[in-house]
């Protein structure tokens, strides 16, 4: 299975698993659907919303393991 780091872009992460879409609405990432997911990595896209992308990315990997 895929590592998710925190320079894939939201699109990569959900590519990897639809499921980890419900973890990235959680931690109040809700441009799922936002033109910005197809180059904004999750480093990024946290930085702007002020999100813990390391706490995050530990919930993303624990998903898909």
């Amino acid at each position: 299975m895929e590592k998710i780091t925190s320079d894939m872009t939201i699109n990569e992460v959900i590519g990897v698993d639809r499921k980890l879409t419900k973890i990235l609405l959680e931690h109040g990432m809700h441009c799922i659907g936002c033109p910005h997911a197809l180059g904004e990595t999750l480093a990024e896209a946290g930085a702007v919303h002020g999100i813990d992308v390391d706490e995050m990315v530990k919930k993303l990997n624990a998903a898909v393991a």
